[in-house]
């Protein structure tokens, strides 16, 4: 048996010095950011009743961020944005009128028909300019 004080042979791993190391890399690492998630509250609706696309944990240091139906983001599909430096919305070519966007990134809709059933894409633009997407779909019943 060998001593813990006992001079390491070359080739061999000091495990305890080792394990000590990474339990306090991993006490003084930051924590990890939340992820961006996006409900659609309820997620089976009913015609004519509201639906809440409802984000959570958006970056608190976004530049903008888009909703769009469907997953393309190109300027035909997009609903509305949000740009915080002006704290404006502006709606977009897909807006039908029933459609409320918040600063908090959510996105409310009013009287839904069967039209409005499918995916919608959330897209924020972080204060890099890196773009992250998130997609989101409800359902709507008669």
């Amino acid at each position: 048996m060998e001593l813990a004080s006992a001079r390491l042979l070359r080739g061999q791993i000091p495990w305890r010095g080792l394990l000590l190391t990474a339990s306090l890399l991993t006490y003084w690492s930051p924590l990890t950011t939340a992820q961006l998630t996006v409900d659609a509250v309820p997620p089976n609706v009913v015609e004519e009743k509201s639906v809440l696309l409802l984000v959570h944990n958006l970056p608190q240091e976004f530049r903008v961020f888009y909703w769009y139906k469907g997953t393309t983001t190109d300027l035909k599909s997009e609903i509305a944005r949000y740009v915080r430096s002006d704290n404006m919305s502006q709606e977009g070519f897909a807006h039908s009128g029933r459609e409320t966007i918040y600063s908090n990134g959510s996105l409310f809709f009013q009287n839904v028909t069967k039209k409005d059933e499918g995916t919608y894409t959330l897209s924020v633009i972080d204060r890099d300019y890196n773009a992250l997407q998130m997609p989101v779909q409800f359902r709507v019943y008669p």
